[in-house]
């Protein structure tokens, strides 16, 4: 299933590089099929993991030069974020930043599904138009506010992480035959103590710690939530906490009609492109752990300036281990151990990734 717009991908960077739909005629014969039945000529297997343009230059361009066309596979992760020409590096963040846009019908999608957070009393009035709907209702009221929680605490998660998540030994036990199952042991947190876990941040944030979290940081009853997330271990008990906080809290369940959810149900690229717009469009931003999604929006939502809070996993960790604080103590740890991590801009690092860390190389100072 397609999720991005590719006339888009292709118009933004005409001037920047020829891209075609598909192969020439005379190189036509480059098929998956082709390189799959033997070793070919053409086949860049070899490729390290963030490789330097050097190497690009000393190993593809000759191919590219002999045979007129060079297949590079796998390409995961292939070129480094370092040492390269700064037209590289403007070019990598245009293609991220820019060029990359979702297909319009998820975009209508998500522009409904923002629609109706800001603008919840026509909520109920909602059909499919999704153009019309936002058009008209824009004119008639005040925009309110909303934040996005990203909760990413499935059963893959827990398990992974060997955290302890209070389930008593029952699940401790479940966790760890799926653990076993799944990876065969080979699981680095489960050398150590749930305790070493949570005081280095590595342990996800369950749905109640999230909800203590931002309680902790001044959001209310009266906060409108969008949840991001697909399948929560433990079901809806898990989140019935964090719902009694945050009585408001929505969802692509709750905000879509049916027809809008059978266009997407059971497309896990689909349903996390509606997440991943939702969450671009709105105010704040917050994830309850780190992944491929939280690391994306963290860079897109730096790149334009909105705000993010990024959990400080290792003092959270602490504070939930520490069993005899109080509410007002644990609030100040929490609104101070947070004062830094709410948006400011961060400089990449050596080896960290541009889209990650956009600054310096895709924005300007000002």
């Amino acid at each position: 299933m397609d999720i991005f717009d590719v006339d888009h991908f292709i118009n933004v960077l005409k001037d920047d590089i020829s891209i075609v739909r598909e192969l020439p005629y005379d190189l036509s014969w480059s098929t998956r099929e082709y390189y799959a039945t033997a070793i070919r000529a053409t086949r860049i297997k070899t490729a390290p993991v963030h490789a330097s343009a050097k190497w690009y230059l000393e190993n593809v361009l000759p191919v590219l030069e002999s045979y007129g066309i060079a297949a590079i596979a796998p390409f995961s992760h292939r070129l480094a974020f370092d040492h390269l020409p700064m037209d590289v590096q403007r070019l990598r963040c245009k293609v991220n930043f820019q060029a990359l846009v979702f297909v319009p019908h998820v975009r209508a999608l998500g522009d409904a599904l923002v629609s109706r957070l800001r603008y919840p009393e026509k909520k109920k009035a909602f059909g499919t138009e999704y153009l019309q709907e936002v058009t008209d209702v824009k004119g008639e009221q005040e925009a309110g506010k909303f934040a996005v929680l990203h909760l990413r605490f499935d059963k893959d998660m827990a398990a992974h992480s060997a955290c302890d998540f209070g389930g008593g030994k029952a699940e401790k036990l479940a966790l760890a035959k799926y653990r076993q199952t799944i990876w065969q042991g080979r699981v680095l947190n489960s050398q150590f103590t749930d305790e070493e876990l949570r005081n280095q941040g590595r342990c996800p944030l369950t749905p109640e710690e999230i909800g203590l979290l931002l309680a902790a940081l001044g959001f209310d009853n009266t906060t409108r939530l969008y949840l991001a997330s697909h399948k929560v271990y433990g079901g809806a008990a898990r989140i019935s906490t964090l719902r009694e906080l945050f009585p408001l809290m929505e969802d692509k369940k709750s905000l879509a009609s049916s027809d809008e959810r059978a266009q997407i149900k059971g497309k896990a690229s689909l349903l996390a492109a509606v997440d991943y717009y939702v969450s671009m469009h709105s105010d704040i931003f917050i994830s309850a752990s780190p992944g491929n999604m939280h690391n994306a929006l963290v860079g897109h939502r730096t790149y334009e300036n909105l705000k993010t809070i990024r959990p400080n996993m290792a003092l959270l960790g602490q504070l939930f281990l520490n069993k005899s604080i109080g509410w007002s103590e644990f609030q100040q740890a929490v609104v101070e151990g947070h004062q830094n991590r709410q948006g400011q801009i961060r400089l990449r690092k050596y080896k960290q990734s541009l889209y990650t860390y956009p600054a310096p190389d895709c924005m300007c100072n000002a």
